[in-house]
């Protein structure tokens, strides 16, 4: 989950994240534009919930089901929701992309994680493809990522550079993934790259599709 501070009087749970408030425009008119009109919508990592609420709300024919497996985040997300009344956002759900015992079992129409595979080990990009695999529907099911990547023969970003480092001094397993290991990870799981598109601040959109 990125940084965060409280909230002012009024939702005194709800964390507000700098890069939620920064990232949250660009990325809705993303999502609004491939995302079904209709349909079950599942978030990763979802920290502050600052994205939930906004998406949810701008895509009132999608049920928006927010997901972390920290508790602070998922108070976060529970205030947000009871602060906007958004009628479309569910509650937080207890989703860990490391224990599949948390995985929901129904059908998706789509997946959203945002910020999550760079700061998280290897193992929950593989267990979010696994769930992508496993639960979006046919034909046409998505998984929508975000964040910084490397990628072949494109020269790192000096800012990128930098917050890899960060990560890694963090935790060793962190750090941005070269995109073309995420795609080759995708296709072992039944999920093709439809879209890559270059966002704000050196981050990149990309959509995979059930095949």
């Amino acid at each position: 989950m990125d940084s965060a501070v409280s909230t002012s009087a009024g939702a005194p749970d709800a964390l507000i994240s700098p890069a939620a408030e920064r990232n949250s425009a660009a990325i809705l008119d993303v999502l609004r534009a491939h995302l079904p009109a209709r349909g079950r919508v599942l978030e990763i990592a979802a920290g502050s919930g600052q994205h939930a609420v906004a998406f949810a709300a701008a895509l009132p024919g999608l049920d928006w089901t927010p997901s972390d497996p920290s508790p602070q985040a998922r108070a976060s997300i529970e205030a947000w929701r009871t602060h906007k009344g958004v009628a479309n956002l569910r509650p937080a759900r207890a989703v860990d992309m490391l224990d599949d015992a948390s995985w929901p079992s129904e059908p998706l129409n789509a997946i959203v994680c945002i910020n999550m595979i760079h700061i998280s080990p290897w193992t929950a990009a593989e267990g979010l493809m696994k769930l992508a695999g496993r639960s979006l529907m046919r034909p046409g099911g998505l998984l929508y990522l975000y964040g910084p990547y490397r990628e072949a023969g494109v020269p790192l970003a000096p800012s990128n550079a930098a917050f890899d480092d960060s990560l890694k001094a963090r935790d060793p397993a962190w750090g941005l993934r070269d995109r073309g290991e995420v795609e080759t990870l995708a296709r072992s799981h039944g999920l093709a790259l439809t879209l890559r598109r270059a966002m704000p601040a050196n981050n990149l959109s990309l959509i995979f599709r059930r095949v």
